[in-house]
């Protein structure tokens, strides 16, 4: 949640879905609300306003979209409800609107104004109230940050809506951006990510040779956040001149690097610029650079004209490289791309069985790359609590550099170093606020999506070991 004071004139619903560029977008429009004296919200609920901020990379993003409208003009029959980003393009901006409920649509380009039209709107109805200052981030925008550093595509994927939702490519320039991250780290921030459309492509508008290497050098040369973690890069996009940066640890071991298919076929009809052997030498290198690394990817199946060996090839590949993460999507048919047009388009019920078949192989891989790190320490940022019906402890939840998810409870596992900051020398303590703290535990069973952490303290760590190339490996 963003905010929970009372003390506001004005209640802002940000309802987000999709990519983390759209949740940038939703922080940076939080900020700006809650600077205003707004209060902001990140979950459906009667409030002045409701922004749902749309995906529609696929049919089912468009369908969840059409859905968060319609559940806020029932939550809220009076409240200003904004639909903006990338949703159906079918159709007048009016007519859309109105059909789904929605008094306002907003281009993704207009999205930065949204929060002063509403202001205007309702001063323009008497109706806003006289507000606060100096609103302090809560700590669901002062643990992890996204800032966006690049937005549009010029690549143009057979599958993809994305470069008629995004438009061209548009860098952030270095200063803005390391501005934007020195704004965060003032706030506490301890972990930004830097995200865009086409991350990889940074700073080719701008001119830059090696736009994501530079501007990476420029952050971690200009500021102190602990934590920086990029959001997404092409197999293309690796070297080693990028991957040498990674030896200083502020910079989080997590590659997400999308894949699609494993088979060159598909590859090629589906407009990628790399090829299976390319793309399986990225993650050598990656890997060959920091051994703990997790590498998360995408996997779309039954695109147009995939036969069977083809997702053979694929569901083969993914098995191969062991990703910490397989998302894996069906083929959507979106209008105005390629594949839309593409006559051999792949029976439902066969999509539907291929797509059983990966999911299968992305819980076994994810399993497999958590067991690693059984009975390790690792540093955790930890985000948020949450509560147990059995009256326990609040179940804490946070994240390793290397993207695995960890669990705790604040009354258990506390070194004696932990509790005596906190006023307790007997070695446990009855309950701490663990939000926005980077505290080391010692990884254990398996718990959901992640693992459960046993907190220790910082002089209990396990010292840094040293790996190829002279990188800090943790």
């Amino acid at each position: 949640m963003f905010s929970q004071s009372s003390s506001f004139a004005r209640t802002v619903a940000i309802l987000t879905l999709g990519c983390k560029l759209n949740q940038a977008d939703s922080q940076a429009l939080a900020r700006e609300l809650l600077a205003h004296g707004c209060q902001v919200i990140d979950r459906p609920a009667p409030a002045d306003a409701l922004i749902i901020n749309a995906c529609s990379v696929t049919h089912v993003a468009d369908r969840k979209s059409r859905h968060l409208v319609r559940l806020a003009r029932r939550l809220a029959p009076q409240a200003t409800i904004v639909l903006t980003g990338c949703h159906e393009q079918n159709g007048s901006g009016h007519d859309l609107a109105q059909r789904l409920g929605a008094d306002w649509l907003v281009a993704n380009a207009d999205k930065p104004a949204i929060a002063q039209r509403l202001l205007r709107h309702w001063q323009e109805q008497g109706h806003l109230g006289t507000g606060t200052t100096a609103i302090e981030p809560s700590d669901g925008l002062r643990t992890r940050a996204s800032v966006k550093i690049q937005e549009g595509c010029n690549e143009v994927c057979a599958f993809c809506i994305v470069p008629r939702t995004r438009g061209r490519e548009r860098s952030v320039p270095i200063g803005e951006t390391i501005a934007q991250v020195l704004a965060r780290q003032a706030e506490g921030v301890k972990e930004v990510v830097l995200t865009g459309t086409q991350v990889g492509n940074y700073g080719r508008d701008l001119g830059l040779v090696q736009g994501p290497r530079e501007l990476l050098a420029g952050l971690l040369a200009e500021t102190a956040i602990p934590r920086l973690r990029l959001s997404s890069l092409q197999a293309q996009d690796i070297s080693e001149s990028l991957l040498r940066l990674w030896q200083n640890r502020r910079l989080c071991r997590h590659f997400h690097l999308p894949l699609q298919s494993g088979s060159d076929r598909i590859l090629a009809a589906m407009r990628r610029r790399y090829t299976v052997d390319e793309f399986r030498q990225a993650v050598a290198l990656i890997r060959r650079w920091l051994p703990d690394v997790a590498i998360t990817t995408d996997v779309i199946v039954g695109f147009p004209g995939e036969g069977d060996e083809d997702f053979q090839r694929t569901h083969d590949l993914c098995q191969e490289l062991a990703f910490a993460a397989i998302h894996v999507f069906p083929y959507s048919r979106r209008p105005g791309t390629v594949a839309a047009l593409a006559k051999e388009q792949v029976p439902h019920a066969v999509k539907r069985q291929r797509l059983e078949r990966m999911l299968k192989l992305a819980r076994t891989s994810a399993d497999a790359f958590r067991a690693r790190f059984r009975g390790r320490t690792l540093e955790v940022l930890w985000e948020e609590a949450r509560t147990r019906q059995d009256g326990q402890a609040p179940l804490w939840r946070g994240l390793t550099d290397n993207y695995l998810r960890v669990y705790t409870s604040a009354r258990d596992g506390w070194a004696s170093g932990l509790c005596a900051e906190n006023g307790s020398a007997s070695g446990r303590c009855p309950g701490f606020d663990l939000a926005n703290r980077l505290l080391p535990a010692r990884l254990g069973e398996p718990l959901d999506d992640g693992l459960w952490g046993e907190l220790e303290s910082a002089a209990d760590a396990p010292p840094v070991e040293v790996g190829p190339g002279g990188l800090a490996c943790r």
